[in-house]
């Protein structure tokens, strides 16, 4: 079955009680049992389980092709869940380019498990290789990455991270499923911010992650998720599991918008730079069509004249609307240093844009008049 049948399909089987195609929501938080704890319908409490997070865990297995799926309050939810259920001592090494919350994770948090985390250019197998000479348990990929849009080669770091015994996570937020597949091509574990792309209109928080095997590790992160209780609340599953039927189709949309914004602004002189990976000129570009189907909604650009020209840019803009977050319907632009805290990593002339799903002449239309302001 293809992947746009399966989105529409997997956890999405007809209510066995009413015969409705949308699927119902539960919301209790408690289910009957018997004297003994006996489950009678296979549940106990909402923290534990409930029928609409296990119908998005189906989906979420069957698009990414995964034995096994965990659901979350939120992405970072998920990439703490798993991180700290690694054994104390335990090394890994994560992107020179990632997620803030990832990064702020790895040098606030993790130390206190015990656990430590190196930064690496995880485009570079050779240097991914030299740093996991001195032992590794884990590699964790963010492909493409946020900001500034890097490809890594998932493949070549799976090989890499099973030559030294380690396990290779990758966060396929920005990607979907609909374009990129890091299971098949070695990883073990994915995850996702369902907030994103997989709930798709700006209006759920979740995360999730999917196992290729069912070991101990799972076990650990779903026993942790248990006890912590980050679990994902059934109307927000429900959200996200509508979002699930319709992401390919808008995959496809986010996709030739955003291809059309890149060449556009590749184009104009106020720009430095596009960080792109649908563009020949972008230096994962070959990496990218191996791996993806197509090269996302998501792109960054920097501006010539550094921050004051971002902000200036990001002020005239009249479609794309300042905030934070990504993969809604409507289009977004970000200048990301100013929300990284006092500590700003991303370059300071550098915006990030969410291309929505607006016709991409107003689209490109809004930055004509936004750069011409300049």
């Amino acid at each position: 079955m293809r992947l746009e049948t399966l989105a529409i399909h997997a956890g999405g089987d007809a209510d066995a009680a009413t015969g409705a195609l949308s699927p119902p929501i539960h919301l209790a938080t408690t289910f009957r049992h018997g004297p003994a704890a006996e489950r009678i319908a296979g549940y106990e409490y909402q923290r534990e389980g409930d029928p609409t997070n296990d119908r998005l865990r189906t989906a979420i297995c069957a698009l990414e092709g995964a034995e096994k799926a965990l659901t979350f309050a939120s992405g970072m939810a998920a990439i703490s869940a798993l991180l700290e259920s690694l054994e104390p001592g335990a090394r890994i090494l994560i992107p020179r380019d990632c997620y803030t919350g990832l990064r702020v994770l790895a040098a606030e948090f993790l130390p206190a498990r015990g656990i430590e985390a190196v930064a690496v250019d995880t485009t570079d197998p050779g240097a991914v290789r030299a740093s996991c000479g001195a032992g590794v348990a884990m590699i964790w990929a963010e492909t493409p990455s946020n900001p500034l849009l890097e490809v890594s080669d998932i493949a070549a770091l799976a090989a890499i991270a099973h030559e030294h015994g380690a396990l290779l996570a990758c966060d396929n937020t920005f990607a979907t499923p609909v374009l990129q597949r890091p299971l098949a091509l070695g990883a073990d574990i994915v995850m996702h911010s369902t907030t994103k792309y997989f709930g798709g209109h700006s209006d759920v928080l979740g995360g999730a992650l999917a196992f290729a095997r069912t070991d101990a590790l799972f076990a650990r992160v779903a026993h942790r998720l248990h006890v912590t209780g980050a679990t994902l609340a059934p109307f927000s599953a429900w959200l996200t599991l509508r979002g699930c039927r319709s992401l390919p189709a808008r995959m496809a949309m986010h996709c030739a918008n955003a291809r059309r914004v890149a060449e556009f602004l590749a184009g104009q002189p106020q720009v430095e730079e596009v960080h792109y990976p649908g563009l020949a000129s972008h230096p994962g570009h070959a990496a990218a069509t191996r791996q993806m189907a197509d090269a996302g909604g998501m792109l960054s650009i920097e501006l010539r004249d550094g921050r004051d020209a971002a902000l200036a840019l990001a002020g005239a803009l009249r479609l794309f609307t300042n905030a934070t977050s990504l993969g809604g319907c409507e289009s977004l632009v970000e200048h990301r240093a100013s929300v990284e805290g006092d500590r700003p990593v991303s370059p300071p002339g550098l915006l990030r844009l969410s291309v929505g799903l607006e016709h991409v002449e107003d689209l490109i239309g809004d930055l004509r008049q936004a750069l011409a302001a300049l």
